[in-house]
């Protein structure tokens, strides 16, 4: 990821790049020209498991990115296998998060050769990877999910502000509150598209009772496609749990350094039951507060939806 930032130490120096390195292995093997790499790398995130020659750990990957640079839960994922089993050896990858405010973020994250980016601007939440170039989230602006992950304090207290407690559990030997938290409907219609339906999404989050720190956090959403004539309908289910460690103050802010996050997708319907898991093992190296150069630019959505509502707008102004 590549950022512009003012150079405050040389009024007439250049400006400073803030960069995060993407693996060679991504830019190799896709072809010697920009359409050459894209159009590979499109078809290789659009092939589906009904091809056992390809390596079902790439989709893995390609479901992983998607799930953590996603605003609080995707709708739902690509098709998957029948079963869940191993896929050998753990792949290492890194992200950056930016944040302005919990409605003004911007994070990338790359992994086994696959890249993700998303942000909100404040207004609209948007993703993109190599598979899809440009998506704005249907619904108003929504916080990152990585957030809920001891990231944010006040994220997480605005979003169990008005939770139920439904009892008390023991995590790592800590007795913690459950916090129970279900969307409202209007706002899950206000998430549904044209060719989905949200039929519920609810979060828990487990505070230890004795720090008052969150010490797990969990959520579901149950997605159903709208059927197409002559067709069964189809369910997706995710479920995404975090176990949250290592808790250390910044600045003043107590931020948690490492967790544990397991994700699972179920497809049922149309004759055909799928299910994925994914663990992500994650830690945090820097933390910094009141960047300098940080500005609005940093956080707006990429030039493909700015070119995508331009050709709507021509097309509507020839209607």
């Amino acid at each position: 990821m590549r950022k512009l930032c003012p150079n405050f130490d040389k009024e007439d120096g250049l400006e400073i790049i803030l960069e995060v390195p993407i693996p060679e292995e991504m830019l190799t093997g896709m072809g010697t020209t920009c359409f050459n790499r894209w159009q590979n790398l499109r078809s290789l995130m659009n092939t589906q498991f009904a091809d056992k020659s390809y390596a079902p750990s790439n989709n893995e990957f390609v479901v992983l990115v998607k799930l953590v640079a996603a605003p609080l839960i995707p709708l739902q994922g690509d098709e998957c296998d029948d079963s869940v089993e191993s896929r050998g050896k753990p792949e290492v990858g890194s992200f950056v998060l930016w944040q302005k405010n919990p409605d003004l973020w911007c994070v990338e994250l790359v992994v086994s050769g696959f890249k993700v980016s998303a942000g909100s601007d404040g207004k609209v939440a948007w993703n993109q990877s190599s598979s899809q170039p440009f998506h704005a989230n249907k619904g108003p602006a929504r916080p990152l999910r990585r957030f809920f992950q001891g990231l944010d304090p006040r994220c997480t207290a605005n979003l169990f502000l008005d939770a139920e407690c439904v009892g008390e559990s023991s995590i790592n030997n800590e007795v913690c509150f459950m916090l129970k938290l279900q969307t409202e409907q209007h706002v899950l219609q206000a998430q549904s598209t044209s060719n989905t339906e949200i039929v519920m999404h609810t979060m828990l989050g487990y505070f230890s009772q004795r720090t008052g720190l969150l010490v797990k956090f969990e959520d579901t959403k149950l997605v159903k496609m709208k059927a197409v004539k002559g067709k069964e309908t189809v369910f997706w289910e995710t479920t995404i749990e975090s176990m949250i460690e290592d808790y250390r103050y910044v600045d003043g802010i107590i931020i948690a350094h490492s967790g544990r996050t397991v994700a699972t997708l179920y497809r049922y319907g149309a004759a055909q039951n799928h299910k994925r898991l994914i663990e992500e093992i994650w830690s945090i190296e820097e933390v910094d507060f009141n960047v300098v150069g940080l500005s609005m630019d940093c956080f707006m959505p990429p030039s493909d939806s700015e070119r995508e509502q331009d050709g709507a707008e021509q097309t509507v102004g020839m209607g």
